[in-house]
């Protein structure tokens, strides 16, 4: 099985920061991505709050950060990553290309577009529904489209897109926007925009192509069929975390992770619009992906030190204990002071905080005293008190 110090999996803002960050910390580093490099933000026209740009489309700025990693040298692979496993402490990313074993492994997976789920929205998909602003715009030349949602994307695509069609209609199925200021300003100005409030799309129709949506006016509670030849639909994100379901804590499919973007499982980080957070946007993910990195570093780093003092010296005597547990806490403390008076050396690991070398070396219960010799287990025998430690010395 083919090993890697540090996986990561997908290459948007969060990905690409977080090679870049590692690699200059000198880890060796894979980044898998199954689609275009560069994630959701090379589907956006235009980004005007990237610190340090003014203004830059979507997919220049995807391609300028892939090019600032590629200058530290990650490997960068083509891979659909299907499942991410532990086995006996090890992670093991699935991909469509093989099995690889990782040191540690930073889910940067993003997320999809959210499907309206009305009839005609998958029949007509390449036929006027569009998920794609920056993809599809230059095809509704003078025609009229309608733009569903009331976020970010949706007011920013919709004033991209009259650049090209005739009318822009938005529709939302609230009184107001949850969009930016700046964003919202600039759509409502625009003569070709059109809001639709309090509405809700009920069925796509056509022929071929689309040629129009039956609106419903919550208020009101009536419809009407209003005649467009697109629909690009910006109706909210689904967390791409399915590869890590069952392995780490989520709410509503999204990550959980704490400050260091450190999941429930050991040795697993994630980063960007896959977490769970209060903003999704690239530059929240270009921080998360250099937070994630280091923290990598950190636990690899941390990895490599507990292989050279348990398992490549001739002698050692080990006690494992947990650091959430008072009494344990204790019995750590006691064995420290003991070693240092009589110059016997005992080394304390937390086998809360090092759960991969607990179950590397097969502890089922805490408190343990381990002798290895050569990286062997040469005897394990469950311990309560100071005597139980020192009578193995």
């Amino acid at each position: 099985m083919e090993k890697r110090e540090l996986v990561i999996v997908g290459a948007g803002p969060a990905g690409l920061t977080a090679a870049i960050y590692a690699r200059r910390a000198g880890l060796d580093v894979l980044l898998l991505e199954k689609g275009v490099v560069g994630g959701q933000i090379t589907l956006t026209a235009d980004v005007d709050n990237w610190p340090g740009l003014r203004r830059i489309s979507g997919g220049e700025l995807a391609v300028s950060i892939r090019k600032h990693a590629e200058e530290f040298g990650p490997e960068f692979r083509e891979s659909e990553v299907s499942k991410i496993e532990s086995r006996n402490g090890a992670k093991v990313v699935l991909t469509s290309k093989g099995e690889i074993e990782a040191e540690a492994v930073i889910v940067a997976s993003g997320a999809t577009f959210r499907k309206l789920g009305v009839p005609g929205e998958v029949e007509f998909s390449g036929r006027g529904v569009s998920f794609c602003a920056v993809c599809d715009g230059p095809f509704f030349k003078d025609v009229p489209v309608a733009v569903v949602g009331g976020g970010n994307t949706a007011v920013e695509e919709a004033d991209y897109l009259t650049r090209f069609a005739s009318k822009v209609y938005i529709i939302h199925r609230r009184d107001s926007f949850r969009a930016d200021k700046a964003a919202i300003q600039r759509a409502l100005s625009n003569p070709k925009v059109e809001v639709l409030w309090n509405c809700v799309v009920q069925e796509i129709k056509g022929s071929d192509m689309v040629e129009g949506v039956v609106v419903k006016d919550l208020k009101a509670e009536s419809s009407w069929e209003l005649p467009v030849a697109g629909v690009f639909v910006f109706v909210g994100l689904i967390p791409s975390s399915e590869a890590v379901k069952g392995l780490v804590e989520m709410k509503d499919g999204w990550i959980v992770t704490n400050e260091a973007m450190e999941t429930s499982a050991e040795g697993v980080f994630a980063a960007g619009d896959v977490r769970h957070k209060y903003l999704r946007q690239a530059v929240t993910a270009a921080g998360d992906g250099a937070t994630a990195a280091m923290a990598a570093y950190a636990y690899i780093s941390q990895q490599l030190y507990w292989q050279k003092l348990l398992f490549e010296r001739d002698h050692v005597v080990a006690l494992f204990y947990s650091a959430i547990d008072e009494p344990q806490v204790k019995l750590a403390a006691n064995v420290e002071q003991w070693s240092a008076e009589n110059k016997k050396e005992a080394i304390l690991v937390d086998a809360y905080k090092n759960a991969k070398i607990k179950e590397r070396l097969g502890i089922d219960e805490l408190p343990v005293i381990i002798v290895l010799e050569n990286g062997k287990v040469k005897e394990m025998r469950p311990v309560k008190t100071l005597e139980d430690v020192s009578s193995l010395f």
